[in-house]
């Protein structure tokens, strides 16, 4: 199929950005990495009036230290997020995680800020964001607001974003002491996610002093499990995958579609739960 006809604007700045989206509104669609917005458009899904593409916005495709975290632009493809030795040194999640997205021609042209803004509920990076306590900045004509990755994630599709902002970078805080761990479970490699879990604990010799625990694909956005964290917390990490596993009946409610039953899905949580943490014990491969 081929999209409905629409205006193509290629605006050089944030200004001319800026310009663009007062003048479209709801009518006009960003275009960075393309991967969500191109097969929508070809389907006729969405039928915007203009389609803006940001990908020769300046300054936004740089991955930098910052203290001891990172500042990622949103144009940084995925790519390049699997391959930089910045963020495998300081932020490890990101890493592995990255390479469950899609295949490798998607995560050439995907984008950071992209999977942000689309908030797709199975994704792995706005789980990831939310696990890593990351800022997620947005730049409108009226100046730059940061948003935590926690609050940013309101439903399916659906984000914090106010009409006219554009996502510009995402800060990532410095986390010693911390170890990290990914996992997700799909029908096929590159398929979306039936449940994923993005991970972390800060270990007080073999007791877990913190933990956070964000699964994805099994609720409308990235699920912060604060029981199944609560049950670890105090006690060596692999010894109570049992009573987090539990908890975990009071964090998920997820829903039921073609692809799995709640049933299936609150199991295979279960699963990522003790392969996850018995890792991050150091006790599994």
């Amino acid at each position: 199929m081929k999209p409905a006809p629409f205006e193509y604007h290629r605006p050089a700045s944030l200004a001319e950005t800026f310009d663009l989206l007062d003048r479209y509104g709801d009518e006009g669609r960003l275009l960075a990495g393309g991967q969500s917005l191109v097969p929508t458009l070809n389907m006729r899904l969405v039928t915007p009036r203009a389609v803006i593409d940001i990908n020769r916005l300046p300054g936004l495709g740089e991955i930098r230290a910052q203290g001891e975290g990172l500042v990622i632009g949103a144009l940084v493809r995925q790519e390049a997020l699997e391959r930089s030795a910045l963020v495998a040194a300081r932020a490890p999640l990101i890493a592995a995680a990255v390479r469950h997205v899609g295949h490798a021609a998607i995560r050439a042209r995907g984008t950071l800020g992209g999977s942000l803004a689309l908030a797709d509920p199975a994704a792995e990076l706005p789980a990831c964001a939310v696990a890593l306590g990351a800022t997620i900045r947005a730049g409108s004509r009226g100046g730059t607001r940061d948003v935590a990755a926690g609050d940013f994630f309101r439903g399916i599709y659906t984000t914090a974003l106010r009409p006219g902002e554009v996502i510009t970078e995402v800060a990532v805080p410095g986390a010693a002491g911390w170890r990290w761990e990914f996992d997700e479970l799909a029908r096929r490699h590159g398929d979306f996610a039936l449940a994923g879990l993005a991970a972390g604990v800060r270990l007080d010799g073999r007791a877990v002093a913190e933990a956070r625990l964000v699964f994805f694909g099994v609720g409308t956005r990235p699920v912060r499990a604060r029981a199944a964290e609560a049950a670890l917390t105090g006690r060596a990490a692999a010894a109570d995958v049992p009573a987090a596993a539990r908890a975990l009946d009071g964090d998920l409610d997820p829903p039921g579609d073609i692809h799995g039953s709640p049933a299936l899905r609150r199991h295979l949580a279960r699963v990522l739960l003790a392969r996850v943490v018995r890792r991050l014990a150091g006790e599994a491969p």
